[in-house]
C-alpha cells in the first residue's frame, strides 16, 4: 500500500466512524484533500506532515475527548496553505465547514472540527480543552524530533519561504522561536510535557543560536 493509499484508507475509516449511516462515499472528499496537501508549492506542509500529525494524534488519542474529530481536524488544519498569506487556518476551517456536512457529519461535530482547525492559529487551547490540547501537541511534535529530523524540518520551512530575503527570514524566524521559548510550556498533554518538552526546547534553542550567529 502506498503512502497515498494509506492516508486515503485512514480518512475513509475515520469519516465512516463519525458520519451518518447514509453518508455519501467518503473517498472523493479524501482524494480532494490529498490533492491539496500535495500542492507543488508546499515543502513542509505536505502529505508527510499530515501523516506525522495523524500518527501523533494516535499516540495521544487516549487524552482526547473525541479522537476521531481531532483526526478530522488534522486533515483540514493545513488543507488551505499559502505561505504568503496569514488567513490559512480560517480558510481551512471554512473548507471543513463546507465539506463535512456534505460528507455526512453532524452540525455539532462539524463545528468542533472547525473550532479545532482555527485553534492551530495560536496553538493555545484553554485549560480542559482535551481535543484542542491533542491537536496542538500533535502539530507541534515536530519540534521534538531528533536533531537531524529537526534540521530537515527547519530547512523545509525555509524552502517554503524562499520568496522571503534571507535577512528578513532570519529576523522573523528568530522572533517566532523566541516567542515559543518564552511560553511556560510548549505542550499541553501529559505525554507531550513528559516526552516532547525538553527535546523541543533544545532544538529551538539550537536553531535560534544558529540564526543569531
Amino acid at each position: 500500500m502506498t503512502a497515498h493509499d494509506d492516508l486515503l484508507h485512514r480518512w475513509t475509516t475515520t469519516l465512516r466512524a463519525t458520519a451518518a449511516a447514509d453518508a455519501p462515499d467518503p473517498v472523493p472528499y479524501g482524494a480532494e484533500l490529498l490533492k491539496r496537501w500535495a500542492e507543488p508549492h508546499r515543502r513542509y506542509h505536505t502529505t508527510a506532515h499530515l501523516a506525522a500529525v495523524l500518527a501523533h494524534v494516535d499516540t495521544l488519542a487516549g487524552e482526547a475527548a473525541e479522537p476521531d474529530l481531532v483526526r478530522l481536524a488534522a486533515w483540514f488544519h493545513d488543507a488551505v496553505y499559502r505561505p504568503d498569506r496569514s488567513e490559512n487556518e480560517q480558510r481551512s476551517a471554512a473548507l471543513a465547514e463546507r465539506a463535512l456536512p456534505e460528507a455526512g457529519l453532524a452540525p455539532a461535530a462539524t463545528a468542533e472540527v472547525a473550532r479545532l482547525v482555527r485553534l492551530t492559529t495560536t496553538h493555545a487551547p484553554a485549560p480542559g480543552d482535551r481535543n484542542g490540547a491533542v491537536l496542538c501537541d500533535a502539530d507541534l511534535a515536530v519540534l521534538a524530533g531528533a536533531p537531524e529530523a529537526y534540521a530537515s524540518y527547519a530547512a523545509a520551512v525555509r524552502d517554503e519561504y524562499a520568496f522571503v530575503p534571507d535577512p528578513a527570514f532570519r529576523t522573523g524566524r528568530a522572533a517566532v522561536l523566541r516567542d515559543l521559548l518564552a511560553l511556560p510550556t510548549l505542550f499541553r498533554t501529559p505525554h507531550g510535557r513528559t516526552h516532547w518538552e525538553s527535546p523541543a526546547r533544545r532544538n529551538l534553542t539550537t536553531e535560534l543560536a544558529l540564526l543569531d550567529a
